[in-house]
């Protein structure tokens, strides 16, 4: 892996990262931004995860690499390195990436929930979890053989629950690809976190957004399949509800290639039973204009933040001051003089 090169500050402004994910160390007072591996600024080749790290949220030293693909014996896929995630667990620290094999092809449904043809390929990809005894890694994959999710789902972004039983799960968006109408589900994980238990549980779909279909062109009655489900984050409130943060797209024109146009927006939705299994009720979105892929922690001075990416080609992180009022999440202020603006 690489060593953390000596070099001026990086600030957020300047900063490819996509999917950001950070981990407030209290030993080391020391902030730990994860994203995908991108070769032009960690200076290494190959599909994997890096970490920006600070100690303020404005200067940043230069990414190291923690986690490359290419270094795990027989793994099944070598593509993506989406979403990456660094949960600390049971004295060890586990990273959630997400893998794809395009030449390992998956069931194609032959229609879609609404009875079109739905001709867009499937293939294998899902969220592996590798451990290290660092922040730093190097992380190594538990199970080389095969994605957390079951396998026969097409499947992205698991993050790391752990419910009131100490029971931890993965929850996962399972990709509108494969259903047109993306879920949130959720599995069982092993106490160690190397495998499964039991059978996926249904969350929610996309499209029980009541807004997903909010300024939809005249003529049109309705937002059109398909609805995506995109970066699950979930986040305990004081009064005992569970938060789940979660992108989409509003507006959605698919692409020939599949690719999706629209806007990428960031929202969330409450159990307010606080059980994983819900009812969950869709909240208004947070943040608009093509933004999205959010998640909450706190700041060495217990300030609740939010960071995202957007615009999402070219993505920069943002930061957001945050409160919760009941069970109420909302946006205080963008935190320009951290990351640039925009």
């Amino acid at each position: 892996m690489a060593t953390d090169p000596v070099s001026e500050p990086m600030r957020l402004a300047d900063m490819p990262l996509h999917d950001p994910f950070v981990v407030a160390d209290d030993a080391t007072r020391t902030y730990h931004l994860y994203t995908s591996n991108d070769p032009s600024v960690s200076g290494v080749q190959g599909v994997g995860t890096m970490v920006y790290r600070s100690r303020d949220l404005r200067d940043w030293a230069r990414p190291v690499v923690v986690f490359l693909a290419a270094e795990q014996p027989n793994l099944w896929a070598g593509d993506g390195g989406w979403a990456p995630e660094v949960h600390a667990w049971d004295g060890r620290y586990y990273l959630f990436t997400t893998l794809h094999d395009e030449k390992s092809p998956l069931p194609v449904p032959s229609t879609g929930r609404w009875g079109t043809p739905f001709q867009l390929a499937n293939h294998r990809r899902g969220t592996i979890t590798a451990v290290s005894e660092s922040l730093l890694g190097p992380f190594t994959s538990v199970d080389p053989a095969r994605p957390t999710p079951p396998e026969h789902l097409m499947t992205l972004d698991g993050t790391l629950f752990v419910d009131p039983s100490g029971q931890p799960w993965m929850v996962y968006a399972h990709e509108w690809l494969q259903t047109v109408d993306g879920t949130m589900e959720a599995i069982r994980l092993a106490p160690d976190l190397t495998g499964t238990i039991g059978a996926p549980v249904f969350l929610f779909k996309a499209s029980d957004a009541p807004w997903i279909g909010e300024e939809i062109p005249a003529g049109v009655p309705h937002q059109l399949p398909p609805y995506v489900t995109d970066g699950p984050q979930l986040y305990r409130t004081p009064d005992g509800s569970l938060l789940m943060l979660w992108s989409t797209y509003e507006k959605n024109v698919v692409g020939a290639d599949g690719s999706l146009t629209g806007g990428y927006v960031q929202t969330y939705a409450v159990s307010k039973s606080g059980e994983i299994k819900g009812p969950w009720r869709q909240q208004r979105p947070l943040v608009r204009n093509d933004s999205g892929h959010g998640m909450l922690f706190h700041t060495f001075e217990s300030r609740l933040m939010m960071i995202l990416h957007r615009p999402f080609e070219n993505a920069r992180g943002k930061l957001y001051e945050m409160e919760i009022v009941g069970h109420e999440l909302r946006v205080l202020r963008q935190r320009k003089d951290l990351d640039g603006g925009g």
